[in-house]
């Protein structure tokens, strides 16, 4: 079976998507990150996601990037409640953090040249949430480009690396009916970007908002335990 390495944040898209790259018959390596986010609880949620969808590995990479900040996630700015779609699309976030996703695949990349993988997996999502600008295709395509390029896996012709964002153009119920399809237990994942202690999610930051409207669009229950 070909390998995979799946970034897992613990969330709704990150975990659907390593439950797509399963279902695709990948081996599947999961990747996740401390870098010191508000809600790094999340992480809790990443080890039982991936102990319950049974990858071969998991690992948590820890880099702080409070020391670079910039973000309502890594600094000390108000994650934005309660706004309206129209407002959550316009401009990028305040909790868009500089250059994350670069970051991430940066690692799940080195993780891939040292298991054999040339699949990497990530939850990018461009349709329901669209402010981040390393969720869009272009750059997906620009990073597997990159990938090929810096790696010596790529350069010494061992494999072709590929960069999968199986959820980029779903919208968030669809991307929780094919979760349901797949057996994906989301009591299991946390979407909400400012939880309190206890891993609650506030249920007025957009993550929670899209969630929310996603489960009811999907027709499915919400299993979200809100503050």
């Amino acid at each position: 079976m070909s390998k995979a390495v799946v970034l897992l944040s613990g969330g709704l898209d990150s975990t659907t998507a390593l439950a797509v790259a399963k279902s695709q018959g990948f081996t599947t390596y999961a990747l996740s990150v401390d870098y010191g986010q508000r809600h790094r609880v999340e992480l809790r949620r990443a080890v039982a996601v991936a102990h319950a969808l049974g990858v071969a590995d998991h690992r948590v990479v820890v880099l702080d990037l409070r020391a670079i900040g910039g973000s309502a996630l890594t600094a000390d700015l108000e994650v934005p409640k309660g706004r309206t779609a129209d407002e959550m699309g316009r401009g990028v976030p305040v909790t868009y953090v500089p250059a994350r996703n670069t970051i991430l695949l940066g690692l799940a990349l080195g993780y891939a040249e040292t298991v054999g993988a040339f699949d990497l997996f990530i939850g990018a999502n461009v349709l329901d949430y669209s402010g981040y600008p390393d969720c869009r295709p272009e750059f997906l395509t620009a990073f597997e480009n990159l990938a090929n390029l810096a790696t010596r896996a790529g350069t010494e012709g061992a494999g072709r690396f590929r960069v999968h964002s199986p959820l980029l153009k779903m919208t968030k119920a669809e991307i929780i009916r094919e979760g349901t399809r797949l057996g994906v237990d989301h009591a299991l994942t946390l979407s909400c970007y400012d939880p309190d202690g206890e891993g609650r999610a506030c249920g007025r930051c957009d993550s929670c908002v899209l969630r929310a409207r996603g489960f009811d669009e999907a027709g499915v229950p919400d299993p979200t335990a809100y503050q």
